[in-house]
């Protein structure tokens, strides 16, 4: 352990569960992803960083806005590594992932006008809807639903 923390700075991976509601081998995945790094104590065992609950609640938060695990493994590898990330490190993730969360938005928006539309208009089939694909033309373009999502 380093000579700058003490036994108050770390929390057990159990701690850790019950702190970010995440079960023991979630965190353990995360762990052999490289996103957390735990402190080995002098009887091999687990202890994390307090601030280790932020990367974690980071991690719960990204994937409910749709980001894949890859992205989020790149956006925590900008975090330092064996500190607290301060305000200006999060500040940084934050730019660089508002680009595509606003992109997520406004397919999200399309998506919910378009199929309003489609429910609209009675069908409820863009294989036979007149509306958005008369006579199946999307159907030579490939499979699922080619208007709604784009």
């Amino acid at each position: 352990m380093s000579n700058r923390l003490s036994a108050k700075d770390l929390i057990s991976i159990g701690e850790m569960a019950r702190r970010t509601g995440l079960s023991v081998s979630a965190i353990r995945f995360y762990e052999e992803k490289g996103l957390v790094e735990p402190i080995r104590t002098g009887g091999n065992q687990r202890r994390f960083l307090r601030s280790d609950i932020r990367r974690l609640s980071f991690i719960l938060i990204a994937q409910q806005l749709g980001l894949a695990l890859g992205e989020i493994e790149s956006e925590m590898r900008k975090l330092p590594s064996g500190r607290t990330p301060n305000a200006r490190d999060w500040q940084k993730i934050s730019r660089s992932i508002r680009g595509g969360i606003e992109d997520k938005i406004s397919q999200l928006e399309r998506t919910r006008d378009r199929l309003d539309g489609c429910i609209g208009c009675g069908c409820l089939s863009l294989t036979h809807c007149q509306l958005y694909n008369k006579d199946d033309a999307l159907g030579e373009e490939g499979s699922g639903p080619r208007k709604v999502l784009v």
